[in-house]
């Protein structure tokens, strides 16, 4: 059996489980750090450990590219190959229909790019996509999915919702290895209300209110004894939100991304390295972060490397990926022990000091079944007191999910 699901607490439609995969157990609510090419750039895999990863993102279409999945298949699959035992999931490359769209020609039978290594066309069907997956490994392998951004409207979502639909009956037919990985799918329905069903469509340049609005569609129609994946999510916030309306796994570049900028995550949002107020500043990152990195390094010393050093940029990444790691080892605790109420607040309450929460998130928590009005203030009245709203301390932004 590919997968276990059980659900070991709750909250309305939270969920705290257990999910067990061919190379791991693993607890949700959890994030998956994006490891495109077999590798979270900076970080050993021991370090990925140390942080308490528990499933790390590979993408069919780079890695079908480079090393090549047959040479993946050689060397006994991408956990051996990159030297991680815990566990692994696969995108389909279908993102790819967007993210390079002017490389890429979408029919029925499947996408064709153009390699941006080489120049010549590959194409990937639906059944090659599976075929490179079974070939790589991975514990969670991907459907194929048409892809469409969220900002798009018109017929195009209703023709990347039908196709989509036809395209994971050929995912399910090409899957050879249904015993060792498990296949999930994506049903793309951009956001309308009607078509869309899994959450593989969001995360594309959409507003939040429609964001959310989706998320709550979908985890409500979506099976109970199933994980709920929402795909490219990884602002702290959104994580928090998506979780409360019954979401269980996220993956995203931004943890790691963000740190090659110079930024970290902290309680208050998010903390540019780069400023000049960070140049004498003798204080980890962040006093109550028990990381590596907080518990050896200063601002200041961080800040010397952001613009000078790689390794400015591999100690952000561990320190970002920490953050998240325990904000889901939170999120799993509080439900489970019956407090996920509270840590919902005192998390809002960090972030939005002044009570500032945007209306998006406290529409979802009333949808969610959350009552945070302990932590919220009349959002008019709190803009006229504070117009600006950029810093809470020079070099401090705070992070609302939009960045």
């Amino acid at each position: 059996m590919a997968l276990r699901f059980e659900i070991l607490g709750r909250f309305n439609r939270a969920r705290a489980a257990r999910l067990t995969l061919p190379q791991y157990v693993c607890q949700t609510p959890l994030f998956m750090p994006v490891g495109t090419q077999g590798t979270i750039k900076g970080l050993t895999t021991n370090q990925l450990e140390e942080i308490g990863c528990q499933i790390i993102l590979g993408n069919t279409y780079h890695l079908a590219l480079r090393p090549t999945s047959e040479l993946l298949d050689e060397a006994g699959g991408l956990h051996k190959f990159m030297n991680w035992p815990r566990a692994l999931l696969t995108d389909s490359g279908g993102f790819q229909m967007v993210s390079l769209l002017h490389l890429a020609d979408i029919t029925e039978k499947g996408v064709t790019f153009q390699s941006p290594v080489d120049g010549k066309p590959m194409l990937l069907t639906p059944e090659e996509s599976i075929q490179i997956q079974n070939r790589i490994g991975a514990d969670i392998i991907m459907a194929l999915d048409d892809v469409v951004r969220t900002t798009i409207t018109g017929p195009r979502i209703e023709e990347a919702m039908y196709r989509t639909l036809r395209w994971i009956d050929r995912c399910i037919a090409a899957h050879k290895r249904p015993h060792e990985q498990n296949l999930f799918g994506i049903v793309q329905g951009g956001l309308d209300p009607v078509l869309s069903y899994a959450i593989g469509g969001l995360a594309g340049g959409e507003d939040k209110d429609s964001f959310w609005r989706v998320v709550a569609q979908c985890t409500a129609a979506l099976p109970e004894d199933k994980p709920r994946y929402v795909m490219g999510v990884g602002y702290p916030l959104d994580i928090v939100v998506c979780s409360a309306l019954g979401a269980d796994m996220y993956d995203c570049v931004y943890p790691t991304r963000t740190a090659r900028f110079g930024t970290a995550l902290v309680p208050q949002g998010v903390l540019k390295l780069k400023h000049r107020a960070m140049a004498d500043d003798t204080r980890p990152i962040d006093p109550s972060c028990s990381c590596m990195v907080c518990k050896n390094y200063t601002r200041a010393y961080i800040h010397c490397l952001v613009t000078k050093d790689a390794m400015g940029s591999q100690l952000l990444s561990y320190h970002n990926l920490y953050y998240i790691m325990q904000l889901s080892r939170d999120l799993y605790s509080s439900i489970t022990e019956g407090r996920f109420p509270e840590f919902v607040c005192d998390f809002l309450h960090k972030m939005f000091p002044e009570g500032d929460v945007p209306e998006w998130v406290c529409n979802a928590m009333e949808v969610a079944g959350i009552d945070i009005s302990s932590c919220c203030a009349p959002f008019s009245s709190y803009q006229e007191r504070n117009p600006e709203n950029c810093f809470r301390e020079e070099g401090m932004e705070m992070k609302s999910g939009t960045l």
